[in-house]
């Protein structure tokens, strides 16, 4: 069976399987039951099914019709990956699964749903629209693609491991006081962590169960007196883990949590709404707890870095950085020959990350992008799809690594050769942006969505924009996507960024511009809000600073486009590019390639 025959014949397959299940159809979701952006390959149901292969989507199967829904970042992927002559395309959020099932279900009809893959919001979203058709919304017992997935992977069996106090800045026992103390003033009981890095978080380990991120299937309930009950597979557990948690946190097997939430009647049991999967909070509801409908503490106190872990970083960044940057060098030099390739040039800059002896592994797949490819802004490599690297490109590399002590995500483009005047124009504009957000200055309370649109000024002049959100949180060892904070209008994928900006929140800074069928622009660096104290001011302000260090290639930048105070930036910028990473290069050729780059614009 060739590969573009094989969605086909599951498609088919999964629809036999409705009919044998009575269903009318199904709702495909890319999650676990986790709700977490990136899944182990067990749950990679919607890419089995479809050939997808971007980090965000949903689907649904009837009888008749199929449809796959995806924002703006992936609206070439979707179009590349899957076959339109089967599925029809949906734009999110200019609809969603549940108003695309609200008119095209069948009237009377049998939609199943996988309750562990789901939340209780978008099944009463989805109920809603059904009925409006006579349609219902049924839980099934097995999802019917898990069924038809003959070789499915198993969930990975990857120990737990001790993340050390010196790299977090606070004990596990402090965290759960913490928590504890968040119940007293919520008159709760106990909350159920569900997500998997506010888990590893709390309790201050890390697991090898999702690609990329260092979390472990697992579920954990924190009760009043900040004991813990931890449900993970027995064997990820050694005793160095276990002395670690200490008796403080009980451990039970992964498979005994569904049990476990009907022990709660008469308990007030609080539950993340966007985190926690219909199946939690209906069990919970059966067994006679009665269910509070709030953020998981985790969320902010992990989003806000105390200065261990903003000093981790600092780290992190400063090697990975210099890790970068001689790839960059390589870039200049070898690419031009020609004979290298997406994958070629993704593997030599694993390899500069590899060197430097601490990389624990990749935080998202690197996004190395040539030409046409890089206008598809989450595009992802493969054998198949790996293109030359040829004179007159644009090359993106948009990469991340994962260190014991920070997260890194940066992104950077190379020209093959002398660009354009277009591309120096586009890629100038894009760093206006990037600019207007690093030197922002705004009060207490702002957010993100506020200030999304300095990025996008510079390009609404030309009659251009992006089609992805300006910047979003990052993790301290744990999810390159890290919640609440963002910089998002909206009109764009996620919607509006609502959650107020403060300090000790860090973020990614990455407008972009992406010409389709031709190039991708994008300039990504990780900022750290903090207080301004500005003379005579009234409020209290913030602004960013800048913790990534690597250069911005000077021969796309078109000076005469920049103001004297965005010179001034660049100039400053590479001057600390230069200060933060010399140090962290040994050879003498790659330390005088990074001062030529970092000269002053002329």
């Amino acid at each position: 069976m060739t590969p573009n025959a094989r969605p086909a014949a599951r498609l088919a397959a999964l629809r036999a399987q409705l009919t044998t299940d009575n269903l009318d159809g199904f709702v495909i979701p890319l999650t676990d039951e986790h709700m977490s952006e990136y899944v182990g390959g067990y749950a990679q149901r919607l890419g089995w099914l479809t050939g997808f292969g971007g980090s965000a989507g949903t689907a649904v199967v009837l009888a008749d019709r199929a449809a796959i829904f995806t924002d703006g970042r992936y609206t070439i992927q979707v179009r590349e990956q899957v076959d339109g002559a089967h599925w029809d395309y949906a734009d999110v959020p200019q609809t969603s699964p549940a108003a695309w099932l609200g008119q095209h279900a069948p009237d009377g009809g049998r939609i199943g749903y996988d309750a562990w893959l789901h939340t209780g919001t978008w099944v009463a979203a989805a109920a809603a629209a059904l009925a409006d058709r006579g349609a219902t919304l049924v839980a099934v017992d097995a999802n019917p693609v898990d069924v038809i997935w003959t070789d499915r992977p198993a969930p990975s069996p990857a120990p737990l491991t001790v993340q050390p106090d010196q790299f977090t800045g606070a004990s596990s026992a402090e965290k759960r006081a913490a928590i504890a103390d968040w119940l007293a003033d919520h008159k709760a009981d106990a909350v159920v962590l569900t997500a998997l890095d506010s888990i590893a978080w709390a309790l201050n380990v890390r697991g090898g169960d999702v690609d990329h991120t260092p979390v472990a299937l697992s579920y954990a309930i924190v009760a009043a007196d900040g004991t813990t009950d931890l449900f993970v597979a027995p064997d990820k557990i050694d005793d160095s883990v276990r002395q670690h948690l200490g008796n403080a946190v009980r451990l039970h097997d992964r498979t005994a949590f569904a049990a476990a939430l009907g022990g709660y009647a008469g308990k007030r049991v609080a539950a993340d709404p966007e985190r926690t999967v219909a199946a939690i909070t209906q069990a919970l509801q059966a067994g006679g707890a009665r269910t509070l409908q709030l953020r998981d503490p985790v969320v902010l106190a992990k989003a806000i870095k105390n200065p261990v872990e903003i000093g981790g970083h600092r780290a992190a960044s400063a090697r990975d950085g210099a890790a970068l940057a001689r790839f960059l060098r390589w870039v200049e030099i070898e690419c031009i020959k020609g004979g290298q390739t997406e994958l070629s040039a993704a593997a030599r800059l694993l390899a500069f990350r590899e060197e430097t002896g601490v990389l624990k592994g990749t935080s998202f797949d690197t996004i190395s992008a040539t030409g046409p490819h890089g206008a598809i802004p989450h595009y992802h490599v493969t054998e198949e799809s790996s293109a030359p690297i040829e004179p007159g490109q644009l090359y993106l590399i948009d990469s991340g690594g994962q260190y014991a002590d920070g997260t890194t995500d940066v992104t950077r483009v190379m020209p093959i050769g002398a660009p354009t005047p277009e591309m120096r124009d586009r890629f100038t504009r894009v760093l206006k942006g990037h600019i207007a957000i690093a030197t922002a200055v705004f009060p207490d309370g702002t957010m993100g969505g506020q200030i999304d649109a300095f990025a996008r000024r510079p390009l609404w002049e030309a009659g251009l924009d992006f089609a992805h959100g300006t910047g979003h949180g990052i993790g301290a060892y744990l999810a390159v996507h890290e919640g609440p904070q963002r910089i998002a209008a909206p009109n764009y994928p996620g919607g509006a960024a609502l959650e107020p900006l403060r300090a000790g929140m860090m973020l990614s800074n990455e407008p972009g511009y992406y010409k389709a069928g031709e190039y991708g622009i994008r300039i990504e660096n990780l900022i750290l809000i903090e207080p301004r104290t500005i003379p005579g001011a009234d409020r209290e302000m913030l602004g960013f600073e800048t913790l990534t260090f690597c250069p911005i290639e000077r021969t796309l930048i078109e000076p005469s486009l920049l103001t004297p105070q965005e010179r001034a930036w660049v100039d400053d910028y590479h001057a600390k590019v230069l200060a933060v990473l010399t140090p962290e290069m040994t050879d003498e050729a790659d330390r005088a390639w990074l001062a030529a780059k970092c000269a002053p614009l002329t």
